[in-house]
């Protein structure tokens, strides 16, 4: 045992100080003999929330699911049965103010009852409002906290820029969270030309290799995005080329700490 902990702590004496640095001995063969490859993503997780911002994983205001104050209850209804979530923020009618938030839980009471008086208001929680600075290591302490399970995010002069749910920050350390409203077979993967992809970066290798019938390594990379990051050798930039057997890929979508969809064209 005590040999192992010398080897661990001569790991960090022996790297810069950079999460960058960290970044890449955690992923050298030596530190993959102490620990899985699950482990080793948890650790990049929660030293990536340590630096992240709210903006940098918000859920923009655009593709916000609202409701609205003057909804009926057949309206209330059919949005959240369709989008399957079990918070919504509400509206002011024919404006972007989030006046209060709407759990599913008490609205779908009424629909087998749907003669019965629904005030909204009288079902409203109040919202909790966060800036797009705001880090998201402070932010989970708050939803922890609060026991808020959604905050709203707002700009510099108040305004509505997006929201950000506690199971946003937690798949940062985890990865994806799944639960019984995720569609099963997500699209991972698009034709939009003939011969050419678009694929999402989180794509499994092994799903990849299946649906491109390539052989690519799936023991060291579980991700295809995990694969180019590796292969640059670099932080990703949009529009980035790089050949790798006979595929071309081309990143189409990016932020400073990883590929998020990739375009795929196989070289004949």
């Amino acid at each position: 045992m005590n040999t192992t902990i010398k080897k661990i702590k001569s790991f960090f004496i022996e790297t810069q100080n950079t999460p960058e640095s960290f970044f890449t001995m955690v992923e050298s063969k030596q530190w993959k003999d102490f620990i899985g490859k699950d482990e080793i993503r948890m650790i990049q997780g929660v030293i990536e929330v340590s630096e992240l911002q709210v903006r940098d994983i918000m859920i923009p205001k655009s593709k916000m699911i609202v409701l609205e104050e003057s909804n009926d209850v057949d309206e209330l209804l059919k949005k959240i049965i369709d989008s399957g979530h079990s918070r919504f923020p509400v509206i002011a009618d024919n404006k972007d103010e989030v006046v209060g938030i709407l759990l599913a839980k008490d609205i779908l009471k009424f629909t087998n009852n749907k003669d019965s008086s629904f005030i909204m208001n009288n079902y409203l929680r109040p919202p909790a409002f966060i800036p797009e600075s705001k880090r998201l290591k402070i932010l989970l302490k708050e939803f922890r906290k609060s026991r808020n399970h959604m905050a709203i995010v707002v700009d510099e002069y108040g305004r509505t820029a997006g929201m950000l749910t506690i199971e946003d920050v937690l798949e940062q350390i985890v990865g994806d969270i799944e639960d019984e409203f995720d569609a099963e077979d997500l699209p991972m993967i698009k034709e939009f030309q003939k011969g050419i992809f678009q694929v999402d970066a989180l794509i499994r290798m092994e799903d990849f290799n299946d649906a491109f019938e390539s052989e690519f390594d799936d023991e060291d990379f579980d991700t295809l995005g995990g694969m180019l990051s590796k292969n640059l050798g670099k932080l990703p930039r949009v529009g980035e080329k790089i050949m790798i057997g006979s595929f071309e890929f081309r990143i189409l979508e990016a932020n400073h700490r990883k590929i998020i969809l990739i375009e795929v064209k196989k070289i004949d």
